[in-house]
C-alpha cells in the first residue's frame, strides 16, 4: 500500500506522456479480458444511432414539401427537429441517472422500443385512413417518443467504450458508435429528398425510416443479455468509484476544466444542430434545389465520418485529446465563417459544396473525442453523467440559437432566385442568422482554446492502479458484475 502511495504522488505533476508510458507498462503486467460479443452491442448501438438521427433530420431537408403536405406552416415543420432538442432539456438528467444506475443494457432496450413505436406511430399517422386534422398530432406524437429515444442512445457510447472496451479501443468504439448518429443524417439529407422527389409524399419516406427502427429493437431486445461484461476490460473499470448521481453532477458542477467543455462544446453542439435544420431552407432562396442541400449535408456527413474514424485511431495511440479538440474547434468556426458568407450566393454550388466538407470533417469528427475528453477531466463521475451533461448543454444552446435565428430571419420583399416550395410571400432572408451563427461559432471557440486546461484524470487512475488488484478483480467476474451499476 505505502509503494502504491508513493508511486502515485510521484506521478502527480507528471507529463501526459509519462503518465502513457507509464499506463502502457502497466496494462503490459496486468491482463484483462474482453470478449467478442462487445462488437454485437457496438453494432446494435450503431444501428439504434442512425436510426434515431434518421427520425430526427426526416423533415428537415425537404421542409418546405413537408409543410405542403402536412398543410402547416414551415415553423411548426421546425418543431418536428426542434421536438428532440426541448425533450433533450427537460428529460436528459433522467437519462443520464438511467443509463449510470440502471444500466446500459436497460437503456438500450427501452431507448429501441420508443424509437421504435414512435417510427411507426409517424407513418400510421400520414395514412388516408387518418382524419386530416389529425395527421400533424399523430406525426408530432411519433417524433416526440423517438426524441425521448435519442438521450438514451445518444449518451451510450462513452458508457459502452468504457464498460466492454480496452482502453486501446475505447476511442474507437466511441468514435463508432457515436458518428452512426451522423451516418443517419446523412441518410436523411440523402433519402428524404430522393424519395420525395419520386412519390410525392411522406408515406413511402416514412415506412421505409420505421425499417431500421424495427429492426434495432429486434436485436436490441433478443441479443443484448447482460449488463455488463463476466470481467472488466481495462483499469479504470475496476478503480472508478462509481459517485452517486447526485454527487457527480456536483463534482462536474465544480470542475472548472469541465464546464469550459461543457458551455464552449455546447455551443458548437447548438450551432451543428442549427446547420443541419436549417440548411435547406437557407440554401433554397438563392435558388438551390433540396437535392442540392440535401447533397450538401450529406457530403459534410461523409467527411465528418472520415475524420472522425482517423481521429479516433490517432486519439487512441496518443491521447492528445485536448490537442485534437482545440484544433478542430479553430478549423470549424474558420469554415463556419465561410459559409456564412457563400451560402448567401448564388451559383456556387462547387464552393458551396467545399466548405460544408470542410464544415463536417473538422465539426462533426470532434464529437466522439470531445465526449471521451469530457470522460477524462470529469473521472471517475460516471461516463452518461458527463456525456450527457454536455449535450444537454448543446440542447439548451441549440433551441436558444434556433429561436434567435429564426427572429432574425425577416421576409424578403423580393425573391426571384427562390425555389422554395412554400411560395414568395413566404421567403426569408437568413444574411443577418448565418453571421450570427458565425459569431457564436467563433466565440465557443476562443473561449474554450483560451481557457480549457485539464489533466487526463482516467489515464491518470489506469496508470497508478495496482496491477494485482486489478489482476484478482479481474478474475473475479461475478463478483464484479454483481458489484458494478453499468
Amino acid at each position: 500500500m505505502d509503494d502504491g502511495s508513493a508511486e502515485t504522488e510521484a506521478l502527480i505533476g507528471n507529463s501526459s506522456e509519462d503518465v502513457r508510458s507509464h499506463l502502457d507498462g502497466r496494462n503490459a503486467a496486468a491482463e484483462f479480458k474482453v470478449y467478442k460479443r462487445r462488437w454485437f452491442i457496438l453494432f446494435v448501438l450503431c444501428l439504434l444511432n442512425c436510426s434515431n438521427a434518421m427520425s430526427w433530420l426526416t423533415f428537415a431537408p425537404v421542409a418546405d414539401q413537408t409543410a405542403q403536405y402536412l398543410q402547416v406552416s414551415l415553423n411548426l415543420v421546425n418543431w418536428l427537429s426542434l421536438v428532440y432538442v426541448l425533450v433533450a432539456i427537460f428529460f436528459s438528467l433522467i437519462t443520464t441517472w438511467v443509463l449510470d444506475t440502471l444500466g446500459l443494457r436497460f437503456s438500450l432496450i427501452m431507448g429501441s422500443w420508443l424509437n421504435m413505436l414512435g417510427s411507426v406511430l409517424r407513418y400510421v399517422g400520414v395514412l388516408n385512413c387518418i382524419p386530416e386534422w389529425a395527421v400533424f398530432p399523430m406525426v408530432m406524437g411519433g417524433q416526440t417518443l423517438c426524441a425521448f429515444a435519442q438521450p438514451l442512445v445518444i449518451f451510450a457510447p462513452t458508457k459502452l467504450a468504457a464498460l466492454w472496451f480496452p482502453d486501446h479501443q475505447r476511442a474507437t468504439a466511441n468514435t463508432m458508435a457515436s458518428m452512426a448518429n451522423t451516418v443517419g443524417l446523412l441518410f436523411a439529407n440523402i433519402f428524404s429528398p430522393m424519395i420525395i422527389s419520386y412519390t410525392n409524399n411522406l408515406v413511402m419516406l416514412l415506412f421505409i425510416y420505421a425499417i431500421p427502427a424495427t429492426i434495432a429493437c429486434f436485436l436490441a431486445t433478443v441479443g443484448i443479455r447482460e449488463r455488463v461484461p463476466p470481467t472488466p476490460p481495462s483499469a479504470s473499470v475496476v478503480t472508478s468509484s462509481s459517485e452517486p448521481f447526485l454527487q457527480g453532477v456536483k463534482l462536474l458542477l465544480t470542475n472548472k476544466a469541465y464546464m469550459v467543455l461543457l458551455v464552449c462544446f455546447g455551443s458548437g453542439i447548438g450551432i451543428f444542430t442549427c446547420f443541419s435544420t436549417l440548411l435547406e431552407q437557407i440554401l433554397c432562396v438563392k435558388g438551390y434545389s433540396n437535392d442540392f442541400a440535401g447533397l450538401c449535408g450529406a457530403v459534410s456527413i461523409v467527411f465528418g465520418v472520415l475524420g472522425a474514424f482517423l481521429l479516433g485511431l490517432y486519439v487512441d495511440k496518443t491521447k492528445n485529446f485536448t490537442e485534437v479538440t482545440k484544433i478542430n474547434m479553430c478549423l470549424t468556426s474558420l469554415g463556419c465563417s465561410v459559409f456564412a458568407v457563400v451560402s448567401q450566393l448564388s451559383d456556387q454550388k462547387i464552393i458551396i459544396g467545399a466548405v460544408c466538407a470542410w464544415f463536417g470533417l473538422f465539426g462533426y469528427s470532434v464529437y466522439p473525442i470531445a465526449m471521451e475528453l469530457g470522460v477524462e477531466c470529469s473521472y471517475p463521475v460516471g461516463e452518461a453523467t458527463s456525456s450527457g451533461l454536455i449535450f444537454v448543454s448543446g440542447q439548451i444552446q441549440a433551441a436558444l440559437y434556433m429561436l434567435l435565428l429564426q427572429a432574425l430571419a425577416k421576409p424578403m420583399a423580393d425573391s426571384p432566385l427562390s425555389v422554395c416550395a412554400t411560395g414568395a410571400d413566404d421567403n426569408l432572408s437568413w444574411t443577418v442568422p448565418v453571421l450570427v451563427m458565425a459569431g457564436l461559432c467563433a466565440l465557443g471557440t476562443c473561449c474554450f482554446v483560451g481557457f480549457f486546461h485539464t489533466d487526463y484524470r482516467r489515464l491518470r487512475a489506469e496508470a497508478t492502479a495496482s496491477p494485482k488488484t486489478v489482476t484478482d478483480q479481474s478474475t473475479g467476474g461475478d463478483t464484479w458484475a454483481n458489484r458494478t451499476d453499468a
